[in-house]
């Protein structure tokens, strides 16, 4: 490794980060305001459901 950043291929989404967290009914309006917030920083969020353990996951990514 060259130490140097890789760049992005247009188009594609960098994932940043992801946090999973015990559901809870409104967690689709946190994500959604925050898409609508922060979508002029290039910053997307998504949320997935884990069909065996409940849980829910955040996932942050750069457009």
């Amino acid at each position: 490794m060259s130490g140097e950043k890789e760049q992005k291929l247009p188009g594609k989404l960098e994932l940043l980060a992801t946090k999973s967290f015990a559901p809870y009914d409104d967690m689709y309006r946190v994500v959604d305001f925050l898409n609508k917030s922060l979508k002029d920083r290039q910053l997307m969020f998504g949320l997935t459901r884990d069909r065996e353990s409940g849980k829910v996951t955040v996932t942050i990514y750069e457009v």
